[in-house]
């Protein structure tokens, strides 16, 4: 539904409450407007501060049933993202377990996951500052389990003695990390027992109910595990040795992720082969056969480990989670008849699907400020568990528009439009407002429709919000994924294109005040749209990459096959890398660009913005540099969040001519004379 006007605040609450969206803004005479202030898009006030946006928010993530109660990891806004644990008994009272101080995080694979495991009394964690695992009993302190030099991740119990089996990234030799499983004594610190070994990358382990057999996923250089990865299956016998392992066969370069046993000992796991992640039962001749097919995503790119989008909520119920189109859902299926049965279809996102001693949980999101740990309740889900969210009136909240659009090759590609919405602002007739399309990373993730202050940080300005999925996006099968392969760097860059060109022909915002902004291969995107377009009329880099050659030349083990699939093999083409760097084509680079960079990121590089931005100041383009010393990959300080969205708005006022409202802090251009 499109609107022409803003209406009074009364009937916009009313239509924001009840699902409809705005899209076009114009205004109408001052005098039907009551109170409403004329203000230029971009100068309004607003109730949500940066400082609300990530100081006052926490998170919740892997969830783990550990006897009768719900275990999960909170990051936490006022303990600066720090990671503790909580747990939630079946009355809904939550204990804190593991102080945000401790600060649980893995970094296997760099990107980390399923960091803590719980047996009994006891908490088994991985701490960030030294990766060691420690084990946390009553009464005692933290136990470190596991040597210096070694990361732990993706636990589970181990049938056989007081042990566990761990996914470890051994870093104690030169070169590339060793991948394996090992078992781990909880008693005591030790080198343990290696269980599995030979291969690139090892993930998922997962044992059956009678402790009889274990199943794990394997992949190689240079896939991703999204792109070709293996299933295993081995026997455990009575002294808890792995005997008889051998691989379950699928197509050729597909991928399988998420094994989990039945209660009656079936192996299930999630697969591509039909082009969409769906769930498949294991035949004991070792043959998949779908459990239930659909055109949706069953699960999701394992950026990080321990991800679970289903769970046996009986020996015949089975709770999954997908993804089709622009929204999640959550379904029964009733194994036996393959009946399925809706649980909810108001979700945006729904992940960490576990079974608990009295019901299925997972984590939810929804495109209003909701979200949490949920529990499947009959037909319905109940949230339990909410964690602290800056608080918004509703008549503030922007609601997302979907939108498709025609871009390079015929093809299409999607996003959310959010519109500027302020009740107490109104701009100058025949305005629009600037624009600001979001580019999320990987480039294997994905935009959502839940929920994000950030994003209503910025419509409740006056900037209108385009939330981008380019090709190569997850969430729209295996074809999509991989229609970015062999053009990174220039598809994602039509679709950003596209898509400004898109909502200015729709009349939905201003076509001389477009900027763009990107995290990671985001920032890539930002760009190369900068330097092979004159399209966008501002940038802004949180720790992009500028240069695909020096990438090349060095990045960390998970992802050093990434580019041969994403632009091709080095070595066949180095010139192709040079050719695509936007760092090599400054010459069309004439628009300003705001850079961040975290100096500890080890996966993009601090040079890859120190070259870019020295570059850009000789050349007299207006531009900025911000670095942090202890900033890893995607930042983790909720201070150093909030002053980048500060500076961004303030960039934003420079290059577009109009004056933030409230106090913020002092960004210095250089070449800032050329603005204008």
């Amino acid at each position: 539904m499109e609107l022409g006007r803003y209406l009074p605040s009364l009937l916009s609450a009313i239509l924001l409450l009840s699902g409809c969206e705005r899209t076009q803004i114009t205004d109408t005479p001052a005098k039907e407007y009551g109170d409403r202030i004329v203000a230029p898009y971009g100068s309004w006030q607003s109730p949500l501060s940066a400082v609300n946006v990530f100081e006052q928010a926490d998170s919740v993530a892997e969830l783990q049933s550990v006897g009768n109660a719900i275990y999960f990891a909170e990051s936490s806004g006022k303990s600066q993202g720090k990671v503790g644990i909580k747990r939630l008994d079946k009355n809904a009272n939550v204990i804190e377990v593991v102080s945000p101080e401790f600060n649980v995080k893995s970094t296997v694979h760099e990107y980390g996951g399923a960091a803590f495991l719980g047996i009994g009394q006891s908490l088994f964690a991985t701490k960030l500052q030294d990766q060691l695992f420690y084990r946390f009993a009553p009464n005692q302190p933290p136990l470190p389990l596991t040597p210096n030099g070694t990361r732990h991740a993706d636990c589970i119990a181990y049938p056989k003695g007081s042990r566990i089996i761990c996914v470890r990234e051994d870093h104690r030799q030169e070169g590339e990390p060793k991948a394996s499983l090992v078992t781990i004594n909880l008693n005591f610190a030790g080198e343990g027992d290696t269980f599995v070994s030979g291969h690139d990358f090892i993930a998922s382990p997962t044992i059956s109910p009678d402790n009889t057999q274990l199943a794990w996923i394997t992949w190689e250089h240079p896939y991703m595990p999204w792109d070709n990865s293996v299933l295993w299956l081995g026997d455990l016998d009575r002294k808890g040795q792995l005997k008889n392992i051998r691989k379950i066969v699928t197509p050729e370069h597909s991928s399988v992720t998420q094994p989990l046993f039945s209660p009656d000992g079936q192996l299930y796991v999630v697969a591509d082969i039909s082009n969409w992640w769906n769930i498949y039962r294991v035949t004991s001749a070792g043959l998949l056969v779908p459990v239930f097919t659909k055109n949706a995503e069953f699960a999701v790119p394992d950026w990080r480990l321990g991800n679970h989008n289903y769970a046996f909520e009986s020996a015949n119920t089975l709770i999954a989670s997908y993804v089709e189109g622009n929204q999640a859902a959550l379904i029964r299926i009733y194994l036996d008849s393959g009946l399925t049965e809706s649980l909810a279809v108001d979700f945006a996102e729904i992940t960490q699907v576990i079974k608990g001693e009295d019901g299925v949980y997972f984590v939810g999101a929804k495109a209003t400020p909701e979200q949490g740990v949920y529990q499947v309740v009959g037909r319905g889900t109940e949230l339990v568990y909410a964690p602290a969210l800056p608080k918004l009136d509703p008549n503030y909240i922007s609601r997302a528009r979907n939108i498709a659009f025609t871009t390079g090759e015929d093809q299409q590609a999607y996003g959310y439009f959010y519109a500027p919405v302020n009740p107490k602002y109104v701009a100058p007739h025949d305005t629009r407002p600037p624009l600001i399309v979001m580019l999320h990373g990987g480039p294997t993730a994905r935009a959502s429709l839940a929920y994000r202050s950030d994003i209503q940080f910025w419509t409740s300005r006056g900037f209108a919000v385009l939330d981008l999925n380019f090709r190569g996006s997850s969430g729209f099968g295996r074809a999509y994924r991989q229609s970015l392969y062999g053009k990174w760097g220039q598809s994602d860059v039509e679709d950003a294109i596209n898509a400004a060109k898109y909502l200015v022909a729709k009349g939905w915002v201003d076509g001389s005040k477009l900027a763009i902004r990107g995290i990671s291969a985001g920032g890539l995107t930002v760009m190369s749209s900068l330097a092979f377009y004159d399209v966008f009329h501002a940038g802004v880099s949180y720790e992009g990459i500028s240069d695909f050659e020096q990438l090349a030349k060095g990045t960390h083990k998970f992802e050093a096959g990434y580019l041969d699939q994403l632009i091709g093999p080095y070595a066949d083409n180095p010139s192709r890398y040079r050719e695509l760097s936007p760092l090599n084509h400054l010459e069309g680079f004439n628009e300003p660009l705001l850079i961040f960079q975290g100096l500890r990121n080890q996966i993009v590089p601090a040079h890859q913005s120190q070259k870019i931005y020295e570059a850009l100041k000789a050349k007299g383009v207006p531009t900025a540099y911000i670095a942090h010393d202890d900033e890893p990959h995607g930042g983790r300080k909720p201070e150093h969040k909030a002053a980048g969205l500060e500076m961004e708005l303030a960039f934003y006022g420079k290059v577009f001519q109009f004056t933030p409202a409230g106090k913020l802090p002092e960004l210095v251009l250089d070449n800032a004379a050329a603005l204008h």
